[in-house]
């Protein structure tokens, strides 16, 4: 009987880490979701806008009310060229803001995005870059604060992927020490548009 007891605590919290991950998952798929939209939205907006423009020279205005939306998601690091520099920017802050014990990383070169047909994103281009991390935690609670700081940074789009956690094996009882590792694999999203807006006809 005390077996179990000693037992219930460590696996309660693990549900619990566990439900916050599964929640985050679902929280940035939405979010993935909803900025291909917007920027599909955007993209046929834009086109027509350009059509008109070509046709009658008339209806610039149209570029100009649309533009804003188009900006901000290039402005969040959505639309165009990787941010890498950002993204790595944004892990340092987080690190420091979750008290962590350092982020180490590996990122993978860009490729098409596999479930990007899912997302249903037009005539767009989405690639993902694979991001792996590795860092050290007081406690579990930690991991879904890290992953809420690292999407609160703005630095890009990201869809996780997996993350898994482990008890450390340190013997020392200092009371400032990493108890737990974790490691976790990013997706970073990125779209390239097949015509750019505002390029000339």
């Amino acid at each position: 009987m005390p077996a179990k007891s000693t037992l219930a605590v460590p696996l309660l919290v693990f549900a619990v880490v566990l439900l916050a991950v599964v929640g985050a998952v679902k929280f940035s798929s939405d979010r993935a979701s909803e900025a291909l939209r917007q920027f599909s939205a955007q993209q046929v907006q834009l086109r027509d806008a350009q059509t008109r423009v070509r046709k009658s020279g008339s209806e610039k205005e149209l570029i100009v009310r649309y533009l804003p939306g188009y900006q901000q998601l290039a402005a969040i690091g959505f639309v165009g060229d990787e941010q890498r520099i950002n993204w790595l920017d944004a892990l340092r802050v987080v690190n420091q803001k979750g008290e962590l014990f350092g982020v180490d990383y590996d990122i993978s070169p860009r490729r098409p995005y596999a479930l990007a047909s899912t997302l249903a994103p037009g005539q767009m281009r989405v690639m993902q870059s694979m991001m792996k991390l590795r860092f050290q935690m007081l406690h579990e609670a930690d991991l879904p604060r890290f992953l809420e700081l690292l999407s609160n940074q703005k630095a890009g789009l990201f869809m996780i992927d997996q993350c898994t956690i482990r008890r450390s094996t340190s013997t020392l009882s200092t009371r400032f020490q990493p108890n737990v590792g974790a490691e976790c694999q990013l997706s970073w999203i990125t779209a390239q548009p097949t015509e750019q807006p505002g390029a000339n006809p």
